[in-house]
Formats: structure tokens, C-alpha cells, sequence
């Protein structure tokens, strides 16, 4: 479940009686209510269910042990600390603490019996132990029972208060079972009560691999109930959008027709195919929900402008909308290139256009003048009114807040009397399928999944940064050989400042190592005319070296340009390097691209740069993408609106998130009773996996 939308909820009647703080930090771990705590399940495990003579605590070993305290005292050197010695007889151990409190010396008193828990390391002085976890017992108190659960928390909510409050829960909240009996039964899984009271009590004799890895059947019911509950919700918000009316635009064939003739080339199989889908689609009296997903380069834009012209020609308006102004522009200018000989208004919003322009297009846009507007997150401002918008359409669509997909949605439904326009949402960063089963449930995915002919791969190389002036001899050679280059600064460190310090300092460079060749410099402070007053210059050859940060990551087409330069490509994503490398390679010139690395690699960044050396194709790529990074950077979760599972892995529960969609189906189909139920105890009434 998505933390920041728990967080933000107001607390459920039933944990009432608890202080404002401990509501507080309950929230903050994503706990509104008591159920939520059901479902709070334990990180990891210790195991403090017998006790092990100290002259048997081997290094490495973490164990309990129990002692008398035979000294206590406040060393200063070499730091000030709490070292505290204790002895069962069969040896000493020491305690050491780096950090403490003035109570801690007197509940460490010489004479007083304590448990202690913790990693046993060799030190100075022999065995001794690091900030670990004790209590002062009775010489004869029993040991735990059970595995002791180690819960995820925050500052000020202990590990003790967090286990008391769970006990209370599952006291007091009914487990019994949402599924039909036979279903957990069919896929060889316990009982729903069974597998969370084993979770949080398991006892000493279980499979502690199995437990700690949570592969165990009660890890498995869990990690299956969590999945069949987005898939449930995903299913019913789809089915929900399905029985919305929406306009009907029948695919007439005129003006899509005189487009295809023009082209100066012809669609793929794979563009027919997902041209096909769209044109289908949009055909119907309900809204599309499509997710076009296609490799760099592999033609989504002249399938949205053929939608698009469906559209135009049902009377309807259509939007396109991308986050960028540089590729907003892009998009702009080549709708006009298509269709502007077909007698088509185009319209162009964006943030960075003068107020008298932008409200004469405004007015064009509310009379319906405008049949396609293109623009940046402008478009949804509450001046930009549709006459009648049919088709939405979205490209690269996870960098768009839920709030902006859903405004641009809107403005369809106030000028078409409630019924909402179709949406394409577009994509160039592939989307694993693991993630797209999970993630995707309530759109319709269609996949470009070929290149055009005559697109020429491209080279990757790999040179440290010693070999800089080999760079650059290479950067010179191409550019005096009548070809362009890029050379593309890192973010750092999340500092917009001080990436465009370093792009300014590189342009600075290596305009006075070029004084033959004309540097062009393009940032996202730029102001737009500034910016488009560049790329135009690039674009036309005139400036044959573009230094830029990353806005040129999509939406640049430039087919003189076959060579690209990135700095500290060890600071990059493997989705961004993939994305910045297919801004080359797109005219018949054979292109490279150099990831230029500095210093000593961490095994994060040699394993990046190995997997974008080694591959080209985007849904690979991806693969590894998620393994390294997990779903949630993978797909910008925190703008995108999309939850994550907390107990699920799509690495490795693949065939679970099978067995939950077909589950999914079959109770919606069937039994709908259980599936409110089952949504009920995992969502709570909160609409958490809604997709806009």
C-alpha cells in the first residue's frame, strides 16, 4: 500500500483510546487502522527461544546469552562510551555501547541479571557485543516461546509497544477467512488466520530459511492475498471506466488515409498491429484506456497522430500532451509536418508563450478552431477550455502527476456533457511484463515491439575518464567529418544547480578546445525561445556539438547526430542512459555512444554500465532495471499514483501474480461477495490502487 496515502488518512474509529503520537507514528507506517496492524508483518526474525553459554559465543554468531554484571563503566578514550562487562560463569563478555543514556548505567548496575541479544564480534579485549538489545530479568525467567518479530518502525514507536499493539489486533480483529475454501486449498496455501499468527508468533522449530527468505506458505498466502487485492481493485476501477460513455469515433478513413499515403515511409507490422487496437478502440461508447509502450525509436508518434486524425474527423478535438517542453515542441512540430497539408489547425500551449498568443489560442481552442492541441502540463490549466475532446493523448506518461493525468480528463468530460474522452498514454520506457501484469491491470497495453527498417544499432563503448583526449579527438573528427555530437551532463547529487554549473563549465571547455566548431548549450533554465532557438540551430546543422543536461532524454530527433557523449555515466539510470543513446543512431550514419566513467565503480554502478554496454533492447534493459532498482523507482511510483506491494516480489512471486489475475476474474465473475470482502480488509474502503 502506498505510504504517503496511509499517511495522510485520518485514523479508523477502531484505534480509539491511542495518544495523538502513537497515532501519528502509526500513520506514518502506513497503520490506520486496527486491521493494518494484522497486516504489519515482521521484517525479519531473532531467535531468542534458548540461551548459550558465553564461552560458546562464537564470533559472527548472532544469539541471547545472560549474565551477571560484573562492571560498569564511562570510558574516554578513544571516544566516549558505556562499556559494561558480564559473566555466567562459563566467561566474560563485553558491552559497548556508543551511544547512551544516563539511566543505562544505573539498569547496568554490578549484581543486576541481565538477557542480552545480539551480534557477537572479537574485540581488544575478547568477545563483546555492539549496541545490543538487553533487559534486566530474573536469574530463572523463562526464554521466548517463539521467534521474537522484528517489526518495520519509526522514531519514538518501540519494538515492544509496536508487538503489544499487534497482539491487541490479533485478539480483536476477526481472520476469518474472505476466499472461498476451496481456492487457498487448490494452491496448496494455509488458512488466512493460520498464516498471519504464524508470521507474527512462528515457533522455534520452523523452517527459519524458508521463514527468513519468505518463501514459507504462510509468506506465500500473504504475498497471494496482497496481489489478488490490487488485482481485484484494478480490475473493478477498469470495469468501472469501461461503463462511462465516451465518443464514438468510427474510423472513417479519409484524412488517416491521406496521411499514410504521405509518409515518407511505411508503418511496421508491429505499428499496424497497435493502430489496429487504437482505431478499435476509440470506435467504441466507453473510454479507451490504452497504454502504448514502444522501444526508442520505434514509431509511437505517427500512431498517436493517426488516432489523433480519427478523432479530427468524428469533429471531435484531440490533446497531446508531454512533459517536456523540448519534446512537447518536438511532438508540435512533427503533427505539423504531417498534418498541416491535410488542412488540419494545430495549436500549440505551453508555459513558456506570450500572453497574447497564448490567449488567442485559448479562444481557438474553446471554439473548437483547434483540432489538435499540442503542449507541456499547460494544457490542463483551468483557462484551456475544449469545445470537444475526444482523444487524450500522453506521452511518457509516469512523469505526470495522477492529479495532471486526471485535470486533462476533466476538461473531456465538462465540454462532452459527462462522457469522458479516450486516453492513449504513451511510453518509451519499456515496462517489464512482470510490472505491466501488476501495475497495469486497469489499462489495455498494446506493444510496438519491432524498429523501422534502416535504423542503424549503436555502438556502445566504455572509456574511463583518464582516456578523456581520445574523446574529444573522436567528438573533433566527427563533427569536421560534417556530423553532429552531443555531450550530455549528469544530474548530481538531485542538484539542479549544480548540474547546470557543470553544464556550463563543460560548454565554457570545450568551446576553447573547438574554436573551429560552434558549441551550443541547451539546460532547462533556458527560457523557451532560447531553448528551441538551439535545437532549431542543432536540428539545422548549424551548431555542430549540443552540450545539454538531460531534457534531450526524449523527444529529440536529429538523424545527423551519431555520436553521444555522456559524463559520469555512473550516475546514471540504466532507463536514462537508454533513453539518452537512442537520440543517436537515428539516420543511416553508423553511431556510437561513449559512457565516459570516473574513479573507482561501486558494484551498483559496474553492474549498469555492463547491462547498457551488453544490451540495446528496452524491455531487456528494463528486466535488469527492475531487478536492480525494484518497481518503485522503476516506475516514478510517487508521481504515477501507483502503490506498491509491500510482501509481493515480482523478481521472483511471478507465478503467484498469475495464480491472483486468473483468481481476480474468477471472483469477480463469480463471487463478488468475497471480493468486496477481500477488498475491504486490505484497502479498508480507501481507494489506493486507482489509476487515472
Amino acid at each position: 500500500m502506498a505510504r504517503s496515502r496511509a499517511a495522510a488518512a485520518a485514523p479508523h474509529p477502531s484505534l480509539a483510546g491511542l495518544s495523538a503520537g502513537t497515532l501519528a507514528r502509526l500513520a506514518k507506517l502506513g497503520i490506520t487502522r486496527r486491521f493494518d496492524l494484522v497486516l504489519h508483518l515482521p521484517l525479519r526474525y531473532d531467535d531468542e527461544t534458548s540461551l548459550c553459554p558465553i564461552a560458546d559465543a562464537l564470533p559472527g554468531q548472532e544469539l541471547l546469552v545472560q549474565g551477571t554484571v560484573t562492571g560498569c563503566d564511562i570510558k574516554y578514550r578513544p571516544k566516549r562510551q558505556l562499556v559494561c562487562r558480564i559473566s555466567d560463569g562459563s566467561g566474560e563478555l563485553t558491552l559497548r555501547f556508543l551511544n547512551f543514556y544516563g539511566s543505562q548505567v544505573k539498569t547496568l548496575a554490578p549484581g543486576n541479571v541481565i538477557r542480552v541479544f545480539g551480534s557477537v564480534r572479537l574485540g581488544h579485549f575478547g568477545a563483546e557485543m555492539v549496541h545490543p538489545r538487553y533487559r534486566v530479568v530474573a536469574a530463572d525467567a523463562p526464554v521466548a516461546k517463539v521467534l521474537t518479530p522484528i517489526y518495520p518502525t519509526t522514531a519514538g514507536l518501540g519494538q515492544d509497544s509496536l508487538r503489544r499493539l499487534i497482539a491487541r489486533a490479533l485478539d480483536s480483529e476477526s481472520l476469518a477467512e474472505t476466499l472461498p475454501a476451496a481456492l487457498p486449498v487448490s494452491l496448496g496455501m494455509p488458512s488466512f488466520a493460520a498464516a498471519v499468527r504464524l508470521l507474527h508468533n512462528p515457533p522455534p522449530d520452523i523452517a527459519q530459511a524458508a521463514l527468513q527468505g519468505r518463501v514459507h506458505p504462510a509468506w506465500r498466502r500473504m504475498k497471494f492475498d496482497e496481489l489478488l487485492a490490487q488485482q481485484l481493485s484494478m480490475r473493478v476501477h477498469y470495469r468501472r471506466r469501461r461503463a462511462a460513455g465516451a465518443p464514438v469515433l468510427k474510423a472513417r478513413g479519409k484524412l488517416v488515409n491521406a496521411l499514410l499515403q504521405r509518409l515518407p515511409f511505411q508503418l511496421t507490422r508491429a505499428q499496424n498491429t497497435v493502430l489496429a487496437q487504437i482505431r478499435e478502440d476509440i470506435g467504441q461508447a466507453h473510454p479507451m484506456q490504452r497504454l502504448l509502450q514502444g522501444d526508442v525509436g520505434s514509431g509511437k508518434t505517427v500512431v498517436a497522430a493517426l488516432a489523433a486524425l480519427q478523432c479530427v474527423e468524428n469533429g471531435y478535438q484531440a490533446a497531446v500532451m508531454a512533459p517536456t517542453e523540448i519534446l512537447a515542441e518536438q511532438h508540435y512540430r512533427k503533427f505539423t509536418e504531417w498534418l498541416a497539408p491535410l488542412n488540419i489547425h494545430i495549436a500549440w500551449i505551453s508555459g513558456g508563450i506570450k500572453k497574447s498568443d497564448k490567449k488567442q489560442i485559448v479562444t481557438e481552442v474553446a471554439q473548437g478552431k483547434a483540432q489538435i492541441v499540442v503542449g507541456t502540463h499547460a494544457l490542463f490549466e483551468e483557462e484551456v477550455v475544449f469545445k470537444n475532446l475526444g482523444l487524450a493523448v500522453i506521452d511518457e506518461q509516469h512523469r505526470f502527476g495522477v492529479h495532471q493525468r486526471l485535470a486533462l480528463r476533466m476538461k473531456g468530460t465538462q465540454s462532452n456533457k459527462g462522457a469522458q474522452p479516450h486516453q492513449l498514454m504513451m511510453s518509451a520506457t519499456p515496462i517489464p511484463r512482470t510490472l505491466a501484469m501488476s501495475y497495469y491491470a486497469d489499462l489495455d497495453v498494446s506493444v510496438i515491439d519491432e524498429l523501422p527498417p534502416g535504423r542503424t544499432p549503436v555502438l556502445t563503448k566504455l572509456v574511463a575518464e583518464e582516456r578523456r583526449d581520445e574523446v574529444i579527438q573522436r567528438v573533433r573528427d566527427a563533427c569536421m567529418d560534417g556530423r553532429q555530437a552531443y555531450w550530455v551532463c549528469p544530474l548530481i547529487e538531485e542538484s539542479e544547480k549544480l548540474q547546470l554549473q557543470t553544464a556550463l563549465d563543460t560548454h565554457a571547455h570545450l568551446q576553447q578546445t573547438f574554436p573551429e566548431l560552434r558549441v551550443g548549450l541547451v539546460h532547462g533554465r533556458l527560457k523557451s525561445a532560447e531553448k528551441q532557438q538551439v535545437m532549431t540551430a542543432f536540428k539545422n546543422g548549424e551548431v555542430q556539438l549540443l552540450v545539454a543536461t538531460t531534457v534531450i532524454e526524449v523527444g529529440v530527433d536529429v538523424p545527423n547526430a551519431s555520436l553521444m557523449v555522456i559524463e559520469h555515466a555512473e550516475r546514471m539510470g540504466l532507463s536514462q542512459m537508454h533513453q539518452l543513446r537512442g537520440r543517436v543512431g537515428r539516420g543511416a550514419a553508423e553511431s556510437t555512444c561513449v559512457l565516459l566513467y570516473q574513479g573507482k565503480l561501486s558494484p551498483n554502478a559496474r553492474e549498469r554500465l555492463k547491462v547498457i554496454y551488453e544490451h540495446t533492447d528496452g524491455f531487456e534493459i528494463a528486466r535488469h532495471d527492475l531487478n536492480l532498482r525494484g518497481p518503485g523507482e522503476l516506475l516514478g511510483a510517487r508521481q504515477s499514483g501507483v502503490p506498491m506491494l509491500r510482501f509481493a516480489d515480482l523478481a521472483v512471486d511471478l507465478d503467484l501474480l498469475d495464480a491472483a489475475r486468473d483468481a481476480a476474474e474468477m471472483l469477480l465473475r463469480d463471487e463478488p461477495e468475497a471480493a468486496k470482502a477481500h477488498l475491504a480488509r486490505w484497502l479498508g474502503g480507501r481507494n489506493e490502487y486507482l489509476k487515472v
